[in-house]
């Protein structure tokens, strides 16, 4: 239940956090907001290690493979395509298409266990939730 409630807290966040920063972007511009995002999260994740045991830092130079040390460069372009995407989309079909992405991005990634995860075997409900997931994105663009 709290995996639940923790992810369900982490997609209310993100599209806060992409509607302001859409916001910041247009009194500013795209890389000072984004950057204006990365070096205040820089800073909460430092508060936070200060105050939850300051585990080792040198540990990040073993981890492998190393390219899973991306992660920050990624999250920096995770911010620019939010905030690009809920510009000109607006942000609840900009947030539809992101969790869309994400959900067949993440499906697909546990499919043929890319990165070191377990690989799962495919299965026919899954496809159609994925399916469903694309009817309801043209459902929800849709016209008269």
């Amino acid at each position: 239940m709290a995996g639940i409630i923790i992810a369900l807290a982490s997609g209310i966040l993100m599209s806060v956090q992409g509607v302001f920063n859409t916001q910041v972007t247009k009194q500013t511009s795209l890389w000072v907001s984004a950057g204006w995002v990365q070096l205040t999260a820089l800073i909460v994740c430092i508060a936070a290690w200060l105050f939850t045991g300051r585990q080792e830092i040198a540990a990040l130079f073993q981890v492998t493979p190393r390219y899973v040390l991306l992660g920050g460069v990624i999250g920096a372009a995770i911010t620019v395509t939010v905030i690009q995407s809920m510009n000109s989309l607006g942000p609840a079909q900009a947030a539809l298409l992101i969790v869309v992405a994400q959900l067949i991005a993440a499906w697909l990634i546990e499919l043929f266990g890319l990165f070191g995860m377990e690989k799962t075997s495919f299965e026919w409900r899954k496809f159609f939730g994925m399916l469903v997931a694309i009817v309801g994105i043209v459902l929800f663009k849709w016209e008269k």
